[in-house]
């Protein structure tokens, strides 16, 4: 797979700037303000007893100053966004297992492929705001050429589960390939109070897919496997176990 795109100056621009807006995020979110209640997987927070608008693209005031409501921000039609190697402040930002989601309007997919022949593909996938979901492009741009003479055992590490139409899209592939296997494990559930999300899961759990969410050791697995760590070892966040043991009581919910 071909290095993240920031080989030329504009690049590189561009890397540092989505770096400064999570770490400005991961700054937010270390300290909740009194009164505040964390939003889940694409909620937003409560204060109060009363929504607040958050960062994804909406202004930070309701009104503006003269009682109208400020124009929302338009956020830059990004490529999908291929690699070897994750910088390991996106990873330990966007794969962070918490129930809120403040700034992460993204998706990072690290997969492992085993065609039958010729070695084993290892990568990740980063979608930006507009065009493909990650879980799309991965069948567009890592397994363009699909044979279906060939077994292919697939695994995502995905910092977010599938979303409704990407949980629709997959069942129908995994249907029409007979001789796909494709196991996600997930750092975070998307928005898994929706009925529609509910819906995809269980009709991709159907279509022979494997769910569940990521433990502790797949953490440290991701990050020895996918990341640029510098052969720094992985530490755990406070209540890693804790917010996977709640995802998965969720996500068992959800399949039963």
């Amino acid at each position: 797979m071909a290095d993240r795109k920031s080989s030329s100056g504009v690049g590189s621009r561009q890397t540092v700037k989505r770096k400064e807006r999570a770490e400005n995020e991961a700054k937010k979110e270390e300290k909740p303000k009194e009164g505040v209640k964390p939003p889940k997987e694409g909620e937003k927070a409560e204060v109060n007893g009363k929504k607040e608008p958050v960062e994804n693209g909406e202004a930070g005031v309701e009104n503006g100053a003269n009682g109208e409501k400020p124009e929302p921000m338009e956020l830059p039609p990004f490529e999908i966004i291929t690699g070897d190697r994750i910088d390991p402040f996106f990873y330990k930002f966007q794969f962070k297992n918490v129930e809120y989601s403040s700034g992460r309007n993204k998706t990072f997919l690290c997969y492992l492929v085993d065609p039958g022949s010729d070695g084993l593909l290892r990568g990740y996938l980063e979608d930006e705001h507009a065009g493909a979901h990650a879980e799309e492009a991965f069948f567009q741009q890592v397994l363009p050429n699909y044979d279906p003479a060939c077994k292919y055992t697939i695994t995502w590490y995905m910092s977010s589960s599938p979303c409704a139409a990407c949980a629709g899209k997959l069942a129908e592939i995994l249907k029409a390939r007979k001789n796909v296997r494709l196991a996600i494990f997930s750092a975070r559930l998307f928005d898994w109070e929706e009925p529609e999300i509910q819906a995809g899961l269980k009709a991709l759990a159907a279509a022979g897919c494997k769910l569940r969410m990521m433990k502790p050791l797949d953490f440290t697995y991701t990050w020895d496997t996918f990341v640029e760590n510098d052969e720094e070892p992985f530490t755990p966040w406070e209540d890693c176990q804790e917010n996977y043991e709640y995802y998965q009581d969720k996500l068992a919910d959800i399949l039963q």
